[in-house]
This record gives C-alpha cells, structure tokens and sequence, in this order.
C-alpha cells in the first residue's frame, strides 16, 4: 500500500529521492530473482505472467540483461507471437473476437516449439504480424547452449495449458503485476491497482497504438473479464512475484493522461468513468516525465 499524502510530499521537496527509491525497489527485486535463476542450474525456463500493462516485457528485458551480465546468455519468448490468424480467432459468447483466452494462441504450435527446445536445443519460433492480424513470413531462430536461458513473457505464461508439457523441474515461474493500491490518509482508495494499470495502457495505446480513449475503454472491459478468467486464478501457481507499481507514476501520468480522458464525449458511456479518473488523479502533485530514468519499466508506456 502506498500513501497518496506521502508521495505528494516526496514529489514537492525530493522528487529526485522518491524516483530513485522507486526505482531502486523494482531493480533490487529483478537483481534477487536473476540472481536466484542463475544459481539453479536447473530452472532454465523461466514463464513469466502477468496482467495487461503489468510490465512483462520490461521485467523480462531487465531480467534477461541482468543474466547475460552474469555470464548466462537469455533468450525472450513472447506468446504473443503464437496468435492465431485473425482468420482463425476464436470468438466469444457475443460473437466477437477473444483475444484474451489461451486458445487465441496456437497451442500446437507451441507445443512444439518447446519440445524441440527441450530435445534438440534449438527452434524456429513464429513473428506475429500484428499490423495484419497474421503470422509472418518469417521466424526467429534460436539455439541453446547448456547454461542459457529461455525467459517465456505473455499473460498466459502460468497457465497449465501452456505449462503442462514443460519439464516442471526446470521452470521458474514468475508473475508481475501492480500489486500495491494508493490511498488517502484515512485508508480510502485514490488510486486501485486495476486503475493503475489502466492509466498505462492508456497512455501507450495513446501513443504506440493510435488507440482513442474510447478505444481503450472498449478493450477494457474484455481485458478485465479475461483476466478473472485466465490469468488470475493461476497466479498462486507463481514461485515469485514482482510487485511493478512505481509510486511516483501517477504524478508524472497526471498530466498526460487527463488531457486524453478529457477527450471522452459527455454522451458517452464512459464520460462518468473518465471524469472520476480525472479527479483520482488531479489529487497527485505533476512530475515532468523527464524524471524517469532511461532504463524505468515506466518508459514502456510512453511515447
């Protein structure tokens, strides 16, 4: 839990302390868990899960750096490029697109991929053209040697789907996510860790997608339902956990994200939501995002 009246201060009189700590936090938990992957020669498949704008890619990045300054080489796996042609997608109980399921991605062909990683130490993995909704041309061809390691990032990474063809004595399962609310002094939510992540997604589909508010408010409401559906329940499943909240990100979010929430239409069905996260986070002091570091998980949602 982090304290709203605390970071406010923290952001008038040292924003350049509260950024470090934060930061500091987040890199010393990666550094402990590649230290412990590195140890254990055994767990040389690492499946990392966690929910939309949780921070995968940066905490699979950030983890494969840190083991290749080890001395171990890693290799990052996305499931995201295991989706299936949009052709092939499979649809929902309303008969649109469900993007968020684990069949959405081609067990078989994943499956397989593994089994010759396990067997021969090398594979070609698939390139998911998400401009065409279809797999590319082309792959990636990747070869271990003994003591490297395979770093697996996408939602349904801890799901049993996936998982159950793996040699569990060589996983290490990993989750990440914002796992820390902010409130007020008298313990009253400002921020939960659910709007958190939404404030992320926003500013990067803002930014990297071309996505309209709206947009993101649509896909939303799928991404939460396929969450409490396949990604929350085997989150226990996890050996350790990265909480990815960085309490100084609502201040520098602040004043990116209202402009963009202010573009929702009083008519719309999701004016009322859009003018409460206004005043979430009207109640944090603004940071100008050049405090963020080079290497913070947060610069995977800006522009």
């Amino acid at each position: 839990m982090e304290y709203a009246e605390k970071i406010n201060e923290m952001a008038r009189v040292a924003p350049e302390a509260m950024v470090r700590e934060a930061e500091n936090r987040y890199h010393e938990r990666l550094d402990a868990i590649a230290e412990k992957i590195f140890r254990n020669e055994q767990k040389r498949i690492v499946m990392l899960a966690g929910p939309s704008a949780s921070g995968k890619t940066t905490s699979a990045k950030l983890i494969s750096d840190k083991l290749n300054s080890m001395g171990a080489q890693a290799f990052i796996v996305s499931l995201d490029n295991f989706y299936k042609d949009q052709s092939q997608a499979v649809m929902d109980e309303e008969g649109n697109p469900d993007f968020e399921t684990v069949h959405a991605l081609d067990i078989f062909l994943i499956d397989k991929c593994f089994e010759e990683i396990i067997t021969r130490g090398e594979t070609n993995l698939p390139i998911f053209d998400f401009t065409k909704g279809a797999r590319s041309e082309e792959q990636q061809h990747i070869k271990l040697e003994k003591d490297d390691v395979i770093i697996v990032e996408g939602i349904h990474a801890l799901n049993p789907i996936i998982t159950q063809s793996l040699p569990a004595e060589n996983l290490m399962k990993l989750y990440v996510s914002v796992s820390s609310r902010i409130v007020d002094e008298d313990n009253e939510v400002i921020m939960s860790k659910r709007n958190l992540r939404f404030v992320r997604r926003l500013v990067r589909d803002y930014y990297h997608r071309a996505s309209s508010v709206e947009r993101t408010y649509e896909l939303w409401r799928s991404v939460l339902k396929g969450e409490d559906k396949y990604i929350f329940p085997f989150s226990h499943l996890a050996d350790e956990r990265i909480d990815s909240i960085h309490a100084y990100e609502p201040c520098v979010f602040r004043n990116i994200a209202i402009p963009m929430l202010g573009e929702v239409d009083a008519d719309s069905e999701f004016y009322d939501d859009a003018r409460r996260m206004i005043s979430s986070l009207e109640c944090f002091e603004s940071l100008d995002k050049s405090v963020i570091p080079t290497d913070s998980l947060l610069n995977e949602f800006l522009e």
